[in-house]
């Protein structure tokens, strides 16, 4: 809102209808005019600190009562390992293989001894040296939707996931500085080919972005791959690779109290690396979880914790986070539900759990709304109040998810990144010093008057308050007059003009270089239907 000392109504007169008037129509709609005629008007860089102190949602009986629960399931009942080498490794470490099958049953003792070697914290890097963040204390770290099938904007509607749009969200999750780490596919480049498609995305991770990687544990050849092109794109060498985080993974377990081979291929090698593994159950009560919420929360936590215990016992100390996705579904048509009441506690009660067990946690933001519309915006922004309030540390699906996971939509990943800057702004102290305090404005503009046109509030014009990315404050007339855009129109143009001011950050050439030979040589080799030579 302009403002001058020369058309500021003098303190005599006190005019405050107009005031107020004039803060509803042409001072706001021109600020809003002069922000959109440059750059992006993001929030700097800076970690998002959790100020809030997370809430105790169950008492601490009810959540021993989880506890002990999940271990009586893990005694009694088991979880199914579907691997043989993951049966041979809990064999040699104490646990009950029940005869023929491929179901480990865990000593109570067992489980606890185990889950106990988990490192509370650890450093996660990327190949920018300013990118390093401490996982597991008040810092949250977030990353765009990831594994999409599909991806959707206003302007060539809903398609299936390609190499283009996945390369254009991933200068979107570099350009935006509420984002931390790279979180994945962020829509499944389709048009490559599957046994070689993981080659190309992870280069490109690489190329278009230098913050922390990520790497798909789906099978033993594509984990190693991910592992050696992280390597080769940092250019550090095996010992280093042992000292601190450099890609994350997430492994799911196959709900209810499975965990099939492919999974434990990617715990297997990221373990030996000492490369962190986001372990989640895929826990949805009503469906795969009991249609209670204690109860999927037991379930969820069974799955978890001998996973959690498998990964200790391939070696021990290597970091991990204890990942949440209960939610309930539709128990009309079977349909996931996010953004819920039930999701919001489930995830309040998991950051309790982690905080028990001492171990980071993650969860997600996700919505089952079908466009970028209210409902979208209300069920993400529930799923991110539960991350605040319940402690969590890694966010997986940050920005950009739609329709359950099934989109990734330009247009949301912007509604997300305004919704994340709110939070990262809010996250900031409220400044307590004696010029904040204002108490010569306060002299000088008296009873009654208005701050407009003050010598406080003329120095603070362009600093005082968060200016929005998206949200449109112009009154009705003028919001009118310019063709009442909505939400999804303002996040369309955002989008473009990120995408125009990105830069490709520098990369070492010779680990450019590095990464190509490996990506030519594995293609060569059949990419995912062969290991690599230094797998031997």
């Amino acid at each position: 809102m302009q403002a001058t000392e020369s058309t500021a109504p003098s303190k005599a007169t006190k005019p405050r209808r107009s005031v107020r008037s004039r803060a509803r129509s042409g001072g706001r709609s021109a600020n809003l005019a002069e922000r959109g005629g440059g750059g992006i008007n993001q929030l700097p860089k800076r970690k998002f600190m959790n100020r809030f102190p997370p809430v105790a949602f169950l008492s601490e009986d009810e959540i021993e009562s989880i506890h002990q629960a999940s271990l009586t399931v893990l005694r009694d009942i088991g979880m199914s390992f579907m691997h043989p080498e993951a049966l041979k490794i809990l064999k040699e470490h104490g646990a009950e293989i029940v005869p023929d099958s491929d179901v480990v049953k865990f000593d109570p003792a067992l489980v606890e001894e185990y889950i106990a070697k988990v490192p509370p914290t650890f450093t996660l890097r990327g190949r920018n040296p300013d990118s390093v963040h401490q996982i597991g204390g008040k810092e949250i770290v977030v990353g765009t939707v990831s594994s999409a099938p599909n991806c959707s904007d206003l302007d060539n509607g809903h398609r299936p996931g390609n190499q283009k749009d996945y390369e254009n969200l991933l200068r979107l999750n570099q350009y935006f500085n509420v984002f931390s780490f790279v979180g994945g596919y962020p829509v499944e480049p389709a048009d490559l080919p599957p046994e070689t498609r993981h080659l190309d995305a992870s280069e490109a991770m690489l190329r278009l972005s230098d913050k922390p990687f990520y790497g798909y544990s789906l099978g033993r050849a594509r984990i190693l791959d991910s592992i050696e092109i992280c390597r080769r794109g940092l250019g550090i060498g095996d010992q280093e690779l042992l000292q601190d985080a450099y890609l994350m993974t997430v492994v799911n377990t196959s709900s209810p109290m499975r965990l099939d081979g492919p999974m434990i291929e990617g715990i297997i090698e990221m373990a030996q690396v000492r490369q962190p593994v986001i372990i989640t159950p895929f826990t949805l009560s009503g469906a795969m979880a009991p249609a209670s919420l204690s109860g999927a929360l037991v379930s969820q936590n069974a799955e978890a914790l001998a996973s959690i215990a498998f990964m200790q016992m391939v070696k021990a100390g290597a970091p991990l986070v204890y990942g949440t996705f209960t939610s309930n579904v539709d128990m009309k048509s079977g349909a996931p539900a996010f953004g819920t009441p039930e999701y919001v506690k489930t995830t309040l009660a998991s950051g309790q759990l982690g905080r028990r067990y001492k171990i980071p946690m993650r969860a997600s933001n996700a919505c089952a709304a079908n466009a970028v519309d209210g409902q979208a915006a209300y069920e993400s922004m529930f799923s991110l109040w539960s991350f605040v309030l319940g402690g969590i540390h890694v966010c997986k699906h940050g920005a950009g998810w739609l329709e359950g996971g099934l989109v990734a939509s330009f247009e949301k990943l912007i509604m997300d990144v305004e919704i994340l800057q709110n939070f990262l702004e809010m996250m900031e102290p409220i400044a307590m010093d004696a010029d904040s305090m204002a108490l010569e404005a306060i002299r000088e503009v008296g009873q009654g008057g208005h701050f407009f046109g003050a010598a406080h509030t003329m120095a603070r014009y362009d600093t005082a308050f968060y200016s929005p990315l998206v949200s449109d404050w112009r009154n009705h007339g003028a919001w009118e007059e310019a063709g009442s855009p909505q939400t999804a129109e303002h996040c369309n143009r955002v989008w473009k003009q990120a995408l125009a001011e990105y830069q490709q950050p520098e990369w070492d050439p010779a680990c450019a270089e590095s990464v190509r030979e490996y990506v030519e040589l594995r293609r060569a080799q059949g990419g995912s239907e062969s290991l690599p030579d230094h797998a031997a």
